[in-house]
């Protein structure tokens, strides 16, 4: 599977005009020539904020923080891409600038408080400075997500879209024991063959929409890329606390792709189904 252009093993985008020379891409396609049936995208993949929003306001600490990231998640993802040769689309800013699993209207896109940290520089944004946000950071992620999606659909083919996240051990004061979430709405073709072949393994805790739910359709770009277009797909949470070295993040990927490559084999998956 191979999205439009590009021969090399990776590729990235070409900054835009908020983001400075020396400013990362909005968004990194791993794998771009991958020949599996499977599209990885991560939303919350990247940490970087544009040269010219500072810090927001914020100390390194604040964030390092999972309000700013999806900790391990990007190591996973790029993983996961190798084991089951699928190109993979990596969001490279933080959530904090803009969450690009969020629809714009959501007062959550650019948040003025996450998880208890107040945002200075999230505070009063002009339209201009909220349009600037999303036509450099927003708009060429999704693009490239639909981009690879629309190569594999040129060739042929009906991807499997996974949505990678990471979630935090502990939230209000509350442990979550699960290793892994699997999240779904309507569309459980991925989800419960998924969740049956994880539970097989011993010591594993498996959320069903748990510690988030895929029903809210809080999110968005499941819904909009695999969801609305029929596409077979799944949104995972991997716990941060599991993938925060290198060594769980190789750990965890090989455990979730083992399960991945049972699910991906079924040949009944790979069709456009409205649910």
């Amino acid at each position: 599977m191979s999205p439009s252009g590009g021969a090399s093993r990776e590729s990235q985008a070409a900054p835009d005009s908020l983001l400075c020379p020396g400013d990362p891409p909005p968004f990194t396609i791993v794998n771009p020539g991958g020949r599996g049936r499977a599209i990885l995208i991560a939303d919350h993949a990247g940490r970087a904020i544009p040269q010219a929003l500072g810090t927001l306001g914020l100390g390194s600490a604040e964030l390092a923080r999972h309000i700013g990231w999806d900790i391990g998640i990007a190591d996973v993802t790029r993983r996961l891409a190798a084991r089951l040769d699928a190109p993979a689309v990596l969001a490279g800013y933080s959530r904090l600038v803009i969450d690009c699993n969020r629809r714009l209207r959501d007062p959550t896109s650019m948040a003025q408080e996450s998880d208890g940290v107040v945002v200075p520089g999230n505070r009063g944004l002009s339209p201009a400075h909220r349009s600037s946000r999303i036509d450099a950071l927003f708009t060429p992620y999704h693009d490239a997500i639909q981009g690879v999606i629309d190569g594999c659909r040129r060739a042929g083919g009906v991807p499997a879209l996974v949505s990678m996240h990471s979630f935090t051990p502990v939230m209000n004061g509350q442990e979550r024991p699960w290793h892994v979430g699997v999240l779904w709405n309507r569309d459980s073709r991925m989800a419960r063959p998924l969740i049956a072949r994880l539970r097989a393994e011993a010591g594993i805790c498996i959320g069903d929409n748990e510690p988030y739910t895929g029903r809210n359709e809080h999110g968005y770009s499941i819904y909009v890329h695999a969801e609305d277009l029929g596409l077979p797909h799944v949104l995972l949470e991997v716990r941060q606390d599991l993938i925060d070295t290198h060594h769980g993040a190789e750990a965890w990927a090989a455990r979730i792709g083992s399960a991945l490559s049972d699910v991906l084999a079924d040949e009944s998956l790979y069709r456009v189904e409205q649910h």
